[in-house]
């Protein structure tokens, strides 16, 4: 499913990710300044790959003002355990509704995979954000040095089943 959307930060598309996405989304990760100081070696030498994209349902915003090559965000839905895996939007387009549509997006894959709530271990600083697209805090995941230095928040969004539309006709 391709998606047409215009956050304040322009027109965008969200599609599924491909293989050849993988460089890209990798240098996402890499250089997200949310990843900066205490943080930086958690993404260092963090790699999204082919084999990661054929696996999960990955979906990227490209800029459809650009030809589409220019990656704004991306997210990886994990089915099995259902999980928010990764959200990333780049540095230049945070603060613009990005985020909100790429998370709005994933609860639509979420309810279509049959899925009624999706788990998201957060980046500590990123925890305000998922609480304010509808995350609820269900508790605390434990450092896990070297990989992880710090507790980081568990939270859980909870997806509702689809609505069914009535059609009330009069005679």
């Amino acid at each position: 499913m391709n998606a047409r959307v215009t956050p304040q930060s322009g027109p965008a598309t969200i599609r599924r990710a491909v293989a050849r996405d993988a460089r890209r989304l990798t240098r996402l990760v890499r250089g997200s300044r949310a990843y900066e100081g205490q943080y930086a070696a958690t993404v260092a030498d963090y790699r999204v790959g082919p084999d990661y994209i054929e696996t999960h349902r990955v979906f990227v915003a490209v800029a459809a003002d650009e030809h589409e090559s220019r990656v704004l965000g991306f997210y990886s839905l994990v089915l099995v355990p259902p999980e928010l895996d990764l959200l990333f939007v780049a540095d230049g387009v945070q603060g613009r509704g990005l985020g909100r549509l790429l998370v709005a997006h994933m609860k639509c894959e979420a309810r279509a995979a049959g899925l009624d709530r999706v788990r998201v271990v957060s980046h500590p600083p990123a925890e305000g954000f998922y609480r304010s697209v509808g995350a609820v805090h269900t508790g605390t995941v434990s450092a896990n040095p070297p990989a992880v230095a710090w507790d980081r928040p568990e939270l859980e969004f909870l997806i509702p089943p689809a609505v069914a539309r009535v059609s009330s006709a009069v005679a």
